[in-house]
């Protein structure tokens, strides 16, 4: 159980809210284009290579996770985002249905507590920040306190971009000493919470008597059937997995291949830089990244495959960037069918497409429900069947998972670094969380010509038939 909040802690919290809404009060008769300059400036502040490269390094020498060479490409996500804010109104009429008399109107949702995780500070501040400031919100970040430096640097930046176009810095604010009690309470005196990390952190989100976004757990299945891409499906999963250390909760863990395909697929993946663990290797794997308990090493997350293997007592060959274990067995006893949160992946073969879907079931009963699958086929009926029976809210198509599913310059998702699952995951939205959720919205009704259906139209079969 955490501590009590302190009493200074307490006044810390309340002087960061009245700030907030001080700022707020400040912005609160700003125009659309001049929201929309700000967004611009924010987003050049902290997404220009230069200054995002070295936030991205920050954070990785700060918490020991992730990868130093691919951090800075997150960059991208923040330019996603906020080309998505930029193409949407978020004040005054945002949307009118004339045929059912129907206009909405966007307000804002007050002051947002945004808990960071450790693996994103320099990507969420900014990418939560444009959103909340797009539609006139303020926002207090808390964050991990292995990663407290580099967040605070990062909304330093935001509120100095801010400064220069004369707008109050208030409007974001970053706690310095990070506390779970602080982080509890902020959540329980601010409007809005959006909380991506670990489980226990989201439940507290959930508890805190206020509005919140969460997320839920990942454990990403990927269906490979035989009529994929080989070459293709290997490549984006070698850019999935290796990701920032396979430190996203989105990264491949568990590949499903077909058994015509499944061998020339493991080649492929080796050709990619996969190692193939032995059975001596994927036992001492096994102890190294789980313990006792079945729980997550953390010494083992988000760190290089050769580092991994080390810890466990074996040696990788050079170029090799992540470890292929083979796998037959799905249950919360077989550890290798859970998340694995770094470059470990794990492969299943499977004969007929109906075996592959229960075994996709079993899977997300281990782990991960609500939040992503994915498949590598050009089988339309495959692709319609994994998206009837996956309990996933997002589902990406001969994509690599980590670098699709919460957006892509070549998809349709909404940009955003964080993935509501659904009720699954014990969320209370399915969707990426984007720009919004950040809104509060009037829908104004006017009257319409009546529609109000007969009796026999209604009931149709069952109108007059036996009463009960």
């Amino acid at each position: 159980m955490p501590r009590p909040i302190t009493e200074e802690e307490k006044q810390y919290s309340q002087e960061l809210l009245h700030k907030a809404r001080a700022a707020m009060k400040a912005i609160e008769d700003y125009d659309q284009a001049t929201v929309d300059r700000l967004c611009r400036a924010v987003g050049w502040a902290t997404a220009n290579e230069q200054t995002f490269t070295r936030l991205a390094h920050m954070g990785v020498e700060e918490s020991g996770l992730g990868d130093w060479e691919g951090r800075p490409n997150k960059r991208f996500k923040i330019i996603g985002i906020l080309r998505d804010a930029l193409r949407q109104k978020s004040m005054g009429i945002i949307e009118e249905i004339p045929q059912k008399g129907i206009v909405k109107y966007a307000k804002p949702v007050g002051v947002i507590a945004c808990l960071v995780p450790t693996t994103n500070p320099a990507l969420t501040p900014p990418g939560n920040g444009i959103y909340a400031l797009k539609c006139k919100n303020a926002i207090i970040f808390s964050p991990h306190p292995r990663s407290k430096k580099t967040c605070y640097e990062t909304v330093r930046i935001m509120r100095a971009a801010l400064k220069k176009q004369g707008a109050p810095e208030d409007v974001y604010q970053c706690i310095e000493r990070p506390s779970i009690p602080l982080a509890q309470h902020l959540m329980s005196i601010c409007d809005l919470t959006i909380a991506t990390g670990g489980a226990a952190m989201v439940r507290a989100a959930y508890s805190s008597g206020k509005p919140a976004y969460g997320v839920g757990a990942g454990n990403s299945t990927m269906v490979i059937d035989e009529t994929a891409d080989i070459e293709e499906a290997a490549r984006n999963t070698r850019l999935s997995k290796t990701s920032d250390n396979g430190s996203g909760c989105s990264a491949d863990g568990n590949l499903l291949v077909e058994a015509t395909i499944y061998d020339k697929f493991l080649e492929q993946l080796q050709k990619e830089g996969g190692y193939l663990a032995t059975e001596e290797e994927k036992k001492l794997l096994g102890a190294a990244m789980w313990d006792a308990e079945g729980h997550r090493t953390f010494d083992t997350i988000a760190r290089p495959a050769a580092n991994i293997a080390e810890m466990a007592g074996f040696q990788i060959p050079a170029g090799k960037t992540f470890i292929i274990v083979k796998e037959e067995h799905i249950g919360k006893e077989h550890v290798f069918s859970s998340e694995k949160l770094s470059p470990v992946l794990a492969i299943f073969k499977y004969s007929g497409f109906e075996t592959a879907m229960q075994m996709v079931k079993q899977i997300y009963e281990v782990g991960g429900k609500g939040h992503s699958c994915g498949i590598y086929s050009f089988n339309d009926a495959h692709i319609d069947q994994l998206a009837l029976v996956a309990p996933v809210s997002r589902m990406m198509v001969r994509q690599p998972q980590s670098k699709a599913n919460a957006g892509a310059f070549n998809n349709g998702m909404p940009m955003t670094s964080s993935l509501g699952c659904g009720t699954w995951g014990g969320n209370i939205t399915s969707e990426n969380i984007s720009l919004k959720h950040y809104m509060n919205v009037t829908w104004v009704s006017r009257p319409i010509p009546e529609d109000r259906p007969s009796d026999e139209e209604i009931f149709g079969e069952f109108y007059n038939t036996e009463t009960f």
